[in-house]
């Protein structure tokens, strides 16, 4: 096994013959925009369960009315507010369906099939060449690879 395999990355995160710094970088740069996507696509999960914990919170909030004697209040947010949509038509679910059919989707195929049709299909290109330029060669928590390090208990 050479020197240069064993320090470096595995053959899944070095690019293909041929493929250009200017590509790395583009890749790079879609992934990165893909992973920004990603976490937007968490807050809309974090909004469909939080709207979705306050309207149970209501649940609560109409029996305590009720107890208090305020029925009509009780009745008014009942009515008014719990089971409301968020905006016209829809439930927060609806919200995410539609996310994820009319953008998130349609952007994790684009990148994956520019990756499949440029690079072979390899991830983190960037970021791995980025972590070669970066780390100190020789240091035991600098190495490439994880089947390179030390173990955590040494």
């Amino acid at each position: 096994m050479s020197t240069q395999h064993v320090d470096g990355p595995d053959g899944a995160h070095r690019r293909p013959p041929g493929v250009s710094d200017t590509l790395v970088q583009a890749l790079g740069a879609l992934s990165e925009a893909l992973e920004t996507t990603e976490r937007a696509r968490g807050h809309l999960y974090s909004f469909h369960q939080l709207t979705g914990g306050a309207d149970f919170a209501l649940d609560r909030a109409v029996a305590l009315l009720r107890e208090s004697g305020q029925h009509g209040w009780a009745e008014r947010v009942e009515r008014d507010i719990l089971g409301r949509n968020v905006i016209p038509g829809h439930w927060t679910f609806q919200i995410i369906e539609a996310y994820d059919a009319t953008y998130y989707q349609p952007f994790k195929d684009v990148e994956a099939q520019a990756r499949r049709e440029l690079v072979a299909g390899k991830p983190h290109l960037y970021e791995a060449e980025l972590k070669e330029n970066r780390r100190t060669r020789g240091h035991p928590d600098h190495t490439a690879r994880p089947d390179a390090a030390r173990p955590l208990d040494a």
